[in-house]
């Protein structure tokens, strides 16, 4: 199972960078992100991130972004 970049692009709108995992995690779910996608931004192996770009490419180093759309 992956998230959908455009999930994931929803849930960090608006987040203020640079930032750590946990202030992101705890932005996602306060817009409505699943538990299952605050957990794997929560436990993203860096300190912090200076812009989506980031965040993007930690998830997919960790193989949790989704391949296909639905």
């Amino acid at each position: 199972m992956g998230f959908q970049v455009t999930e994931v692009q929803k849930v960090l709108k608006g987040f203020d960078y640079p930032g750590a995992p946990e202030d992101l995690a705890r932005h996602a779910e306060e817009h409505g992100a699943s538990k299952d996608l605050v957990d794997a931004l929560r436990n993203l192996p860096k300190d912090s991130f200076d812009g989506p770009n980031a965040v993007m490419h930690s998830l997919s180093e960790v193989n949790a972004l989704g391949g296909s759309t639905r």
